[in-house]
């Protein structure tokens, strides 16, 4: 970045005020020098990023795109130093966690609910991550842990892998589909229906899993469709593209959308917890007493 915080200060006071002097009354300098920032920044630039007339500026095209991009860089900056500080003299810490829709259950937003009124000054940041792209933040130190799903085939190296819950499998349909009234069925029943899946490259394990069940059953689900989100499979069985076989959690936040029917046997899926084994970051134990 050649141009400076300064300069991107005295634009973006200019940008919000539309003008050279209340924005230099609003970062205590006086007008010259912050003309000669804003000049400074669009020859560096290479654009113009205001219209300059007699009474009035105004941003140029180029001048409100950078403004969008900009706007929020000095804020960031001094939040970033502030946390900093606070974590420094142990006043407040920061979770980065990792999760998958399909494990947003009740049971984890009151895992959540209680963590936050025990520690009220950790910021727990969460991100909805497919489970692969998880284990490889995890494994980087950009992610604390994270709800992944299934565990994987193969566990990654420096990773710890905890369960942490268990629910069953159904079968999700589109409204008025010939076995959306059913009270349960077998899998084998579904060997002739069209699949919409999670995709294989976003979450293997969860893939594989629903893959290896129907192979039990007697046949290869014939899938027409993949998405890697478990949400964004519903919404397509939602819309009548197939069915599919989703976790258990997502028939109540699709409830007025799909039929979510009790497979015979009741399959179940295990999620995980994944973590780093040399690095765990000691909130992890709070947030699993």
């Amino acid at each position: 970045m050649d141009y400076s915080l300064r300069e991107l200060e005295c634009f973006i006071a200019v940008a919000e005020e539309l003008s050279f002097t209340r924005a230099a009354k609003r970062l205590h300098l006086a007008q010259p020098p912050l003309s000669r920032h804003v000049r400074t920044l669009e020859e560096k630039i290479g654009a113009a990023l205001f219209i300059r007339e007699p009474r009035r500026i105004s941003l140029t095209a180029a001048g409100h795109l950078f403004y969008e991009e900009t706007r929020h860089i000095p804020r960031r900056i001094v939040r970033a130093g502030d946390a900093a500080k606070l974590c420094a003299e142990g006043k407040t810490e920061r979770l980065r966690l990792g999760f998958v829709s399909a494990v947003m259950t009740d049971e984890l937003v009151e895992t959540f609910r209680k963590f936050r009124l025990k520690h009220p000054s950790v910021q727990v940041m969460l991100h909805d991550v497919s489970p692969s792209d998880q284990l490889t933040a995890i494994a980087d130190g950009r992610l604390d842990g994270g709800f992944i799903g299934l565990a994987p085939e193969e566990r990654p190296a420096g990773i710890r892998l905890a369960m942490w819950s268990k629910e069953p499998l159904l079968c999700f349909t589109p409204p008025g589909h010939p076995l959306s009234a059913r009270k349960s069925i077998a899998l084998k029943e579904l060997a002739d229906e069209s699949f919409i899946a999670v995709s294989s490259e976003s979450a293997p394990a969860f893939a594989n899993h629903v893959r290896d069940l129907c192979a039990m059953a007697g046949f290869r689900p014939r899938i027409i469709l993949e998405s890697p989100r478990a949400q964004a499979v519903a919404l397509m069985v939602a819309a009548g593209s197939g069915i599919a076989l989703l976790p258990a959690a997502l028939a109540g936040v699709m409830k007025n959308s799909v039929a979510a029917i009790p497979i015979k046997g009741t399959p179940t899926i295990t999620h995980v917890f994944a973590s780093p084994k040399d690095r765990p970051n000691p909130l992890l134990k709070a947030l699993f007493p």
